[in-house]
Order: C-alpha cells, then structure tokens, then sequence
C-alpha cells in the first residue's frame, strides 16, 4: 500500500519525564495531513503510558491511536527500536514511517529499512504524495543543492529535520486510545548491550538541534561565550559553536554544528565571530534567516548571510540583548 491508502506510523520521542519532544508535533503534523483517512499511529516506546495531557495534545495533532511498545530489550538500542518499528508496520500495514532526525533514529531508520524493503530518505525537510508515491524534499552537498527523492518501495521511512513543518494543534478527534504493542526481540538485536546511561544535565536552552533560534560562536569569541550565551537566552534560544571552538575546549563537542557535528535549520541562525568554513557551513546553511557579526569584512560568512554586521561581537551582541529586553519590557 502507497499513498494515502496506508495508516502513518509516528515516533514519539519524548523526555525521560515523559513530556513529547518539540518537533514530533511537527511530524504529527506532517503524518496527518498526509494520512487521509487512514490514520495517523504514534510509538511510544517506553514502560510507562503517555499522562492524560500528553495524550490529549497528540490528539489535537491528529494521533488516531498511541501503540505502547513493551520489549524484552532496551529500546534505547538502534537494533531494539528498529525491530519495534517493523513489528508495528506488520501490525498496522503501515505505508509511512516518520521519525525526527537525530543520529540514533537516522540509525534505526537504516536497519528498518534494511529489514523491510524499505525505500529511506534521512534529513527531509518536506514530503508530499504524488501519484501515489511519497516524494521527499532535502538539501544536499552541504545545503547547495535541493533535491526530490521519490520512494517507490511499498513502505516509506523518512526523518524528517526540525523546523521543516508549522506545527497545526486544530483536529477534534479527541484523545487517542492506548495500545499495549509487545516485541519479542531477536538474538541479533541484543548483540549489543547498553552499559551505561548519562542524561546531559539540563541547561534550561532548547535542544541545538531542534531550537527556532540558535546563537553560535567561533574563533572570534576568544573562549569567552558569554556574550553568545546572553543574546540566546534574550532569544529563547540554543548556544552553538564552530569545530575550531570545541576542539579548543572554549565549550563541549556536543554544540559544534558543520559536516561533523550537529545539523541545524533554525528559523534564525545568528554566527557571532564565525568565519564560515565549509565544513560549519554544510551543518547550517538550510537555515530560514542567518545573520553574522565578524569584525572581518571578508569573512566568507557574509556570502550567504541575509543581514550582517561588520563590528566587534564584544559590541554588537550586548547592544542586541540589552534592545531586544527593552522591546519585551514593552509589551
């Protein structure tokens, strides 16, 4: 089955706390306007149910039903999650598979599509039915180039970026029922044994890969992010940072964003003291509105900048935070 005449299968990533994770609404919202009337069911992989509010919100995004998915195995393993996903698709005859892109769901995504058949296609930022077909949107060659992927397999898995989809809450459909799904998982899949676990500490900043706003910082910040720091916080938004700022310890691995760290597509992207290397540049360039501030006019950022700021960042980003808490103290 293809197309609309297929139910979409969701992930439901949320925090250990058991609240959603920001941009599953917005694959929420992509599974339902593609859906049709077959229904959209979410994955909700964990041993506890989804409290009544959460429940309640995926209904508003067009969740027709929540399978629970118990395993005899960690389901925080790739092998573990992609055998629940193809276990789930047998159940459901599901025609599409939507999961955010992250680098562990990009993984389980590969061995679903390994195990199934499945036509995949990672790091979308759109998806469509034409002709009865899935085709998916996503930049490539370091976000020069756009591209249409049409998947002609009968099962679709598609993870789709953050902040690629408006999130729409309006559906009436109520609540959606609850539905305990087992997994008995194969000796293949337990080859690999999860040790250890370390949740980050809180930051109280949204998550750099999923954020609206993302504030980073380069080689221009000599080591001191607090001024980054302070015009994200201003914004609601995620710090970042260049290859060249991690790898001198100025802030952890985890914020670097470019080919070989974390990729963004904020709303607005802001580089402060970022010379715009290639390599940082495939991790960003997809972003709605990007903004630089370098005290170097030359600097290859400017190229693909909507708005820049030739000035020290010492300078501009305080002046910026302290005019943007003005504006708010009006409202």
């Amino acid at each position: 089955m293809t197309g609309t005449t297929a139910p979409v299968l969701v992930l439901l990533d949320h925090t250990p706390e058991g609240a959603l994770r920001s941009p599953v609404r917005e694959i929420a919202t992509l599974a339902a306007s593609l859906a049709g009337g077959a229904g959209v069911h979410g994955v909700w992989p964990a041993d506890t149910e989804p409290s009544a509010d959460v429940l309640a919100e995926l209904g508003a995004l067009g969740v027709t039903q929540v399978h629970r998915v118990v395993a005899d195995a960690d389901l925080h393993l790739t092998a573990v999650l992609a055998e629940a996903l193809g276990s789930l698709v047998a159940a459901t005859g599901a025609g599409l598979v939507l999961l955010v892109s992250s680098f562990e769901n990009k993984e389980a995504a590969a061995r679903l599509a390994v195990a199934t058949g499945a036509g995949v296609v990672t790091d979308a930022d759109g998806l469509v039915v034409e002709d009865g077909r899935y085709v998916a949107d996503k930049t490539v060659f370091a976000g020069t180039w756009t591209t249409r992927c049409a998947i002609t397999a009968p099962l679709a898995v598609v993870t789709v970026k953050a902040n690629s989809v408006v999130v729409d809450a309006s559906a009436t459909g109520g609540a959606p029922a609850v539905v305990p799904h087992a997994v008995a998982v194969s000796e293949g899949a337990r080859r690999v044994t999860l040790v250890e676990r370390t949740e980050r500490p809180d930051s109280g900043r949204p998550d750099l890969g999923s954020a609206h706003v993302v504030v980073v910082g380069g080689r221009g910040t000599e080591g001191d992010f607090s001024p980054v720091e302070e015009l994200a916080d201003v914004l609601g938004g995620a710090v970042g940072a260049t290859r060249v700022a991690t790898d001198e310890g100025w802030i952890g691995h985890d914020a670097q964003i470019g080919q070989t760290g974390v990729t963004v597509s904020p709303r607005l992207y802001i580089g402060a003291g970022v010379s715009g290397a290639v390599h940082h540049r495939g991790g960003m360039q997809a972003s709605g509105t990007i903004v630089a501030v370098n005290a170097d006019a030359d600097a290859p950022i400017f190229e693909i900048a909507d708005f820049g700021v030739v000035g020290d960042l010492f300078t501009v980003l305080p002046q910026a935070a302290a005019e943007l808490r003005r504006l708010k103290s009006q409202d």
